[in-house]
């Protein structure tokens, strides 16, 4: 538990965690833009097609002119909405996500991020937040596919969370701390990764992270074909970026989050700490990219089934087998 009265906050200090919130906002800005920047391009790739090539050198430019068509877009609010929750959902959607990377150990300094105690526990009580803000986005909007596409997308990122939530209690278990800088140090110091001895939990958090993240093939919540756009139907110009936004800031999270729990996050040799991050953040954001070019979506009876009797039980297994072998040895 934090001291107040032995470590007060100051103005000083203050001012110290409005600079680090402000480098981390406009870093992840950048991280989103040149995710989607490479999603174009690495599906192009795999699907024979060039990708984006215009604005800009190798269209380096594309999202940014995407962004600014989309920020100078008329800002639409249909007449029958839940006028309060539909202007504040794309908000309440994107400050968990954000919040979430303020325990990710980017590097080993901490510079910018909180290395609090209960940082594994502290991501996930905040990925859970944002589904209210897609939940409040579908019903606010009074629209009978925007409301099936939130009910959907509530459904199933609570389903995919337990799953993901027992794969991290088997990392914890197995290095003793919730502290994701103690379980990067851990790595460090073993020698090898979590994903060797983790590799069933590697292996469910990266498969339910999908469904979390409502990417293919779990995109059931943004179905087009059925729902025309899901629980973001009726929203336009930024606030419909906002909803974008909080989509690629919670991929990226999601892989600072296996980068750390697995992949020891910043540790490694020869490298810059940060450098080593951003490289095994970008090996998992390229294979949920690779994953999206490659597989069908899932039949929308399939997806729940899939979590509850397929995802489940093996984050049980490898739960009840990590215990033991804790036990033993």
């Amino acid at each position: 538990m934090w001291n107040w009265a032995a470590h007060p906050v100051t103005w000083l200090s203050f001012l110290g965690m409005l600079i680090g919130a402000v480098v981390i906002l406009l870093l992840t800005l950048v991280v989103v833009m040149y995710s989607i920047y490479w999603q174009r391009k690495l599906i192009g790739w795999l699907q024979l097609r060039i990708g984006p090539n215009r604005v800009g050198p190798f269209g380096l430019l594309q999202s940014a002119a995407d962004v600014f068509k989309l920020l100078i877009k008329e800002d639409v609010v249909p007449r029958k909405v839940d006028r309060v929750l539909f202007l504040i959902a794309p908000i309440i959607a994107f400050v968990p996500a954000f919040m979430a990377l303020s325990v990710v150990p980017f590097s080993r300094t901490h510079v910018f991020t909180a290395n609090i105690a209960i940082g594994a526990l502290f991501y996930i009580a905040m990925s859970t937040i944002s589904i209210h803000g897609v939940m409040l986005g579908g019903w606010a909007s009074n629209n009978k596919y925007a409301l099936i596409g939130g009910m959907r997308s509530a459904a199933q990122m609570l389903s995919f969370e337990i799953p993901i939530g027992l794969s991290v209690v088997g990392v914890v278990l197995m290095n003793g701390s919730i502290n994701l800088n103690d379980i990067v140090n851990a790595q460090a110091h073993s020698g090898w990764w979590n994903i060797v001895p983790q590799i069933l939990a590697a292996i469910v958090f990266l498969v339910a992270s999908t469904g979390e993240l409502n990417r293919t093939p779990f995109d059931l919540p943004e179905a087009e074909s059925e729902l025309v756009g899901g629980y973001h139907t009726e929203y336009s110009g930024f606030r419909f970026a906002f909803f974008m936004l909080t989509e690629y800031v919670y991929l990226f999270a999601m892989a600072g989050l296996f980068a750390t729990l697995f992949l020891g996050g910043w540790s490694g040799p020869f490298l810059p700490g940060w450098l080593w991050f951003a490289i095994k953040a970008f090996l998992f954001i390229s294979v949920q990219f690779w994953i999206q070019a490659t597989f069908p979506r899932m039949r929308v009876d399939k997806v729940m089934p899939f979590a509850w009797k397929v995802l489940m039980p093996l984050a049980l297994a490898n739960l009840v087998i990590t215990a033991v072998l804790r036990a033993v040895l």
